[in-house]
């Protein structure tokens, strides 16, 4: 089977991978607790910690980015936590947390809005929490929080730590894991990384690992306290995804050669302009909306209310027919919306190509 046009594929994530990623999975395996693999891992880690902006470890996970969220629950949480709630992937959170066995209050807003830093410290100030759980980019609303100055105000009670899903944000748009005060901040593999799903990927800070250190239950595959053990010495903690392994390290190549993560956010920020300038010219004519409100827009996932009269999914298949890929709406959102994935490896002119595709099958 001949592989497709890359550069058609815009889901929400999976995201399309580069063939030049796709090829390192052929690598031959090697032992896991050898020094190839120590090698590999002290070779990643410097590229890693400059994709999060942060001086401590990085950490990664043979799981999806649900994995780490899971591990923020177990090793962040003591009692009770204050879940921001904007879309699907916020609930998720909560739902996690109390799955976990941790009390949860939510902070709720419509599906497209984002909860801003006024109404975060209000609910601090009125709720006895010790985290707080969020989503920077909401995937099934292309919402993105306000997320530098609601970390300010989660600074301003001692006690309360930040959990942070920048699952489809990390780098796609600015994520400043150490400027910012992040306590947990992790994403996946299948987002605007552009690799394969099955890597989840994360940092802690030094007052979130001895938190961790107090909590009993922290669970055993999902334990922060071993993964920074093991990683703090370049050795993973079960038998890994190598082959991800391998795709990891070429695509930190990629995103060191094509400028650094500065640059990889100013083309995800000129791909969502794409989008908002189409919105505002012929999409807009078409009887397109963006669901989020201008400067509170994903820098990756662009998420569009359709017509009255027309239903998402039947748009999406539309598309499809034509050999493109895009995701119709998440949820409640299902079909009064479509979603565009313009993240990882995708280029501003490919998007107008989309653009001009979807114009069509709305005529």
């Amino acid at each position: 089977m001949s592989a497709p046009d890359f550069g058609r594929f815009f889901l929400p994530g999976p995201t399309e991978v580069h063939p030049e990623v796709l090829s390192a999975l052929a690598r031959p395996m090697i032992p896991h607790r050898g020094r190839e693999m120590q090698e590999l891992l002290e070779r990643i880690a410097g590229p890693l910690k400059r994709l999060f902006r942060t001086e401590r470890q990085v950490l990664v996970g043979t799981c999806s980015a649900t994995g780490f969220m899971e591990m923020a629950v177990r090793s962040g949480i003591r009692q009770r936590v204050l879940s921001l709630v904007s879309g699907a992937f916020g609930e998720r959170f909560a739902a996690i947390a109390e799955a976990c066995g941790r009390d949860v209050v939510r902070l709720n807003v419509p599906y497209g809005q984002t909860i801003e830093p006024d109404m975060l410290r209000d609910a601090l100030r009125r709720s006895d929490v010790d985290a707080v759980t969020l989503v920077h980019s909401e995937t099934s609303t292309g919402a993105l929080a306000p997320l530098k100055e609601l970390a300010e105000v989660a600074r301003e009670f001692d006690h309360v730590v930040i959990l942070v899903d920048a699952v489809t944000s990390l780098a796609g748009s600015p994520v400043e894991t150490d400027a910012w005060g992040l306590d947990f901040v992790f994403t996946g593999s299948q987002k605007a990384l552009a690799l394969p799903p099955g890597l989840a990927l994360g940092v802690a800070s030094e007052k979130l690992l001895e938190r961790a250190k107090t909590i009993p239950e922290r669970g055993a595959y999902l334990d922060l306290v071993t993964f920074f053990k093991a990683f703090s010495e370049a050795q993973p903690t079960n038998t890994p995804a190598i082959s991800l392994f391998y795709a990891l390290e070429v695509q930190l190549q990629r995103i060191e050669a094509e400028g650094g993560v500065e640059a990889r956010w100013r083309r995800h920020e000129a791909m969502r302009q794409a989008v908002e300038r189409w919105i505002e010219g012929p999409g807009g004519e078409k009887g397109l909306s963006y669901l989020p409100r201008a400067g509170r827009r994903s820098w990756t996932v662009s998420c569009l209310r359709v017509p009255d009269g027309m239903n998402g999914r039947a748009i999406s298949q539309a598309l499809r027919d034509r050999g493109w890929t895009i995701g119709s709406g998440y949820g409640p959102l299902k079909q009064s919306t479509i979603r565009i994935g313009h993240m990882g490896d995708h280029t501003p002119e490919r998007v107008c190509e989309l653009l001009s595709e979807l114009e069509e099958v709305l005529r």
